[in-house]
């Protein structure tokens, strides 16, 4: 998309969006509405949108004209016939009948009159050419399917790489561009427009965009799909548009990514995913309002507040909030029961550790000092329970470490549960399409479901498409699973590593 409609708005031109539906039985509704959908959300506004199906008319017309002039019969041949004749580089035994006889039976073949699978009409191009793409290609099939688009009209459909290049000449297209997998079909593209003396657009091809940790190809993300690996073609693992999306990315974010990659006509290029993870930080860092949330929740009693007491503080949305912006604050409730990281105690201190330890003080995000002076521990004499503590309302200890935190928004009232999703790269590998059993090396912690996360009152008037940044957690989205009872975020990319020395 970047590529084509990026070049024609650069050079002041038009760039069609054309659904190629020659197959009716791969062509679904959904589909279509989902491609023009996302085309709109990456920013893009098509010159004109069209169908290959819409030209079915024209692109009959022309076959028959390609048959009176010698370049296409109605063949006969079985698919392992045609495959093994192809392999062989034998004509088939139909390749020279009379131009008359084509013609009858190409129009038996529109009105119904031929079972299907019985006869195609195929192109006659050169069954001694090095080019694959040149052994007398398939032009039209039959196929009593009635079509989303074009209904019922037709019971034979034109092939791709007839159609292809024929409407990108009526289209009036200037430059055809495509990945490099199409470049050895250029050949037979210019064949057929040259055999009906059309116009020729100009055809160019690039390097198709490979991104570490993750597969592109459509065979095996439907593999991944339709066998439940993922949770769907949204799935915010994949590297779909719609998974990005789900994911919280942003289309400027992904935009400016393959900005930054340029176009290259190397096959073997891999781009980092840690390039595409830079640019959705950058944004989010400048859009996403800051607020508090606790994954792992640890209790602890501040035992000199009154229990009853409640106290309402002001947190920054955005890190340069002025002061005198009453919108860039928003209100946390501190009182005695707080939760931070169960990550974010350890009950033995060390020097390069600024969590909280016993006998050691941390300071509390937009709050206050506290210092740990009890802890409770289960029968196993290892697991923490609870952790007691007191606050320094004067705020005169000056503590190294910093800690996010949840409070109870009132007394005995635990606060707003969550669920988080963190989602990690799919794959191990960096390029897992090469190895034999790909499948096995999804990583199994590329998706862990937080169910019962703390989060401040706040976050509850959250709505789908909200995005934020959980102090020292990273970025998230709101996903479309939430419910009125309970909200959903997925993780869109951790934050930069700046807690290395918290021990994480």
């Amino acid at each position: 998309m970047f590529v084509d409609f990026g070049l024609a708005k650069e050079r002041g031109g038009g760039c069609y969006l054309r659904f190629d539906d020659t197959n009716p039985e791969a062509e679904k509704k959904e589909y279509i509405d989902h491609i023009k959908e996302i085309v709109g959300w990456m920013g893009w506004e098509p010159f004109k949108i069209t169908y290959t199906s819409d030209y079915f008319q024209d692109l009959y017309e022309l076959a028959v004209e390609l048959i009176r002039r010698g370049h296409a019969y109605v063949d006969h041949q079985t698919p392992d016939e045609v495959k093994e004749y192809r392999e062989k580089k034998m004509n088939s035994p139909w390749r020279d009948r009379p131009i008359e006889e084509s013609l009858r039976l190409f129009d038996e073949m529109k009105k119904g009159m031929i079972d299907e699978g019985k006869a195609t009409l195929r192109m006659k191009q050169d069954m001694q050419n090095d080019n694959f793409n040149m052994y007398d290609l398939i032009a039209y099939r039959i196929k009593f399917t009635p079509h989303p688009h074009a209904g019922d009209k037709w019971c034979i459909y034109p092939s791709y790489d007839y159609a292809h290049c024929i409407v990108d000449s009526l289209e009036n297209i200037t430059h055809s561009l495509c990945t490099l997998e199409f470049e050895t079909r250029r050949a037979s593209y210019y064949w057929l427009l040259d055999a009906l003396g059309l116009y020729q657009p100009f055809v160019w091809e690039y390097s198709r965009l490979n991104v570490s940790n993750t597969v592109m190809s459509k065979r095996k993300l439907n593999r991944l799909v339709t066998e439940n690996w993922v949770d769907g073609w949204d799935d915010p693992r994949l590297m779909t548009l719609a998974g990005l999306q789900r994911r919280g990315v942003t289309s400027t974010a992904i935009n400016a990514f393959v900005r930054g990659i340029g176009i290259t006509r190397s096959d073997s290029s891999m781009i980092q995913l840690s390039r595409l993870e830079y640019h959705i930080r950058e944004e989010l860092n400048k859009t996403a309002a800051r607020t508090l949330v606790v994954l792992n929740p640890l209790k602890v009693v501040i035992t000199n507040i009154e229990a009853g007491l409640v106290m309402d503080l002001d947190a920054k949305k955005w890190p340069e909030a002025p002061a005198d912006d009453a919108s860039s604050f928003y209100k946390v409730p501190f009182s005695r029961v707080v939760y931070i990281e169960r990550t974010d105690f350890r009950l033995k201190d060390s020097k390069d550790y600024y969590g909280l330890a016993p006998g050691k003080s941390v300071l509390l995000r937009y709050a206050y000092p506290i210092k740990c002076t009890d802890v409770i521990l289960a029968d196993d004499k290892e697991t923490v329970l609870e952790i007691r503590a007191e606050y320094d309302p004067s705020k005169t200890t000056k503590p190294k470490g910093v800690l996010h935190w949840v409070a109870e928004p009132s007394p005995g009232v635990d606060p707003l549960k969550v669920e988080v999703r963190l989602f990690d790269r799919l794959f191990r590998s960096e390029n897992p399409a090469e190895l034999d059993d790909w499948l096995s090396d999804l990583s199994p912690e590329s998706k862990v479901v937080i169910q019962n996360a703390y989060a401040v009152p706040s976050v509850s008037k959250a709505t789908l498409g909200d995005k934020f940044q959980f102090e020292r957690l990273g970025y998230f989205a709101v996903d479309k699973d939430s419910t009125s009872e309970k909200l959903v975020f997925n993780r869109t990319v951790t934050l930069r590593d700046n807690y290395a020395k918290g021990g994480k």
